[in-house]
Order: structure tokens, then sequence, then C-alpha cells
């Protein structure tokens, strides 16, 4: 059996419906009533696997989107800070309309290369490859086989997406949507990272799909 890694985004939080910018955001938010109907779905959809370990983001809203499945399938999450979403530093809460009109020419500058940029006392790109990158070494280092499941946030399951396969990580915007509650799955293979599928959520049902996502 192969190391096969799932890469699952949180369920719907306020934050997700707005557009706003949620990263380690002091009032750490938790999922919407529909986030939670996104855990429950996941946990029904994927509760017969084996599942070898669970590794998680500390945060609030990813802690809640694994806790049906953990339940389901007496599997503990194991915490790891690597995983936490960016930090947003002073454009924590903030839409990105009003942060094009506050902070213009820093704004541009992020999203235009955000490897190297980072929002006022924010962190840049490499700085989250950085840290995801030595949970996932870890995982590589501990399990040989089996379904690891990854618990994490928007930018930092695309980042680490990025350094798996290969992609400029100032690109990590530009070459994988990743909607609320998304799975990815990647098989660690002799040649390499082998893709299965990207942002999936087929598992969910037609409303739930349907929603908003940012």
């Amino acid at each position: 059996m192969a190391l096969m890694l799932y890469f699952l985004r949180h369920g719907q939080t306020a934050y997700s419906q707005t557009g706003g910018y949620c990263g380690k955001i002091e009032n750490d938010p938790g999922l919407t009533p529909e986030g939670h109907q996104m855990a429950q779905a996941f946990a029904k959809a994927y509760g017969h696997l084996p599942w070898t370990a669970i590794y998680v983001s500390p945060l609030y809203r990813t802690r809640e989107t694994v806790k049906p499945l953990c339940e389901k399938v007496g599997v503990p999450m194991q915490l790891r800070p690597g995983l936490q979403e960016i930090g947003y530093g002073k454009w924590e809460g903030m839409h990105p309309d009003d942060i094009d009109r506050y902070y213009h020419d820093r704004y541009v500058r992020w999203l235009t290369d955000p490897a190297w940029n980072a929002p006022p006392e924010g962190e840049r790109g490499i700085d989250i490859a950085r840290r995801s990158s030595q949970v996932l070494e870890e995982i590589e280092q501990t399990h040989d086989d089996g379904n690891i499941l990854i618990v994490s946030h928007k930018a930092t399951i695309r980042i680490m997406l990025c350094g798996l396969l290969g992609i400029d990580i100032k690109y990590y915007r530009d070459r994988f949507l990743m909607p609320v509650a998304a799975l990815s799955l990647v098989e660690l293979t002799s040649t390499g990272p082998l893709i299965h599928f990207l942002g999936d959520r087929s598992y969910l049902n037609d409303y739930l799909q349907s929603l908003p996502s940012t």
C-alpha cells in the first residue's frame, strides 16, 4: 500500500461567505451551520476508509471540521501549528476591497508575488512553505504507507501542493482553486507525487456545493 495524502480544507465560516481575510485572526471563528453540515457529510462519505493518522491545524474551524470523522473512526487528531493558515497581520478580518483602498501598493506587491511579500506584520508564502513542509516531512518519516488526512486552510494547502508538485510558490493563488470543504488526494510514489484529484466536493449535496465560497 502506498502513502496517500488527503488534503481537506475546513468547512464554511462567516469569513469564507463574505471573502474577508481570516488567517490566525484573534477571534478564531468556528463553522457556520452549513459548515457543520459539510463536516458531517465528509465523515459520512469517508468514514469507511482505514485512516492511519489525522493531522490538523489547531485553529477552531479545522478542529470542528474533522471532529465528526474522528469520533466516527476513533482516530485522534494530531494538532500541528505548521498547518495553520497564513498570518494576515494587519489585514486580518478585512475585505480585499478595503485592503486595496488603504494598502494599495503593498497589496499589489503581495498579489504579484505572495511568496516573497507579506501583509503588514503577516507571513510570506515561503514562511508557510517552510513550516508546513516540516509537517509533511514528519508524516513521510513516520508512515511508510496508509491513508493520511491533513486538515488545513486555503492558502496553506495550496502552498503544500505547490511544494509537492514543483510549482513556484508565487503562483499558489493562481494555480489551484480550493473552496471550503474541498478535498485533494496525492499519492507519494517511488517516482514522485501522483495527483488523484484536486479540490473535489462531490461528496457534498447540491445545496452545499452551491454556497458562495472564497
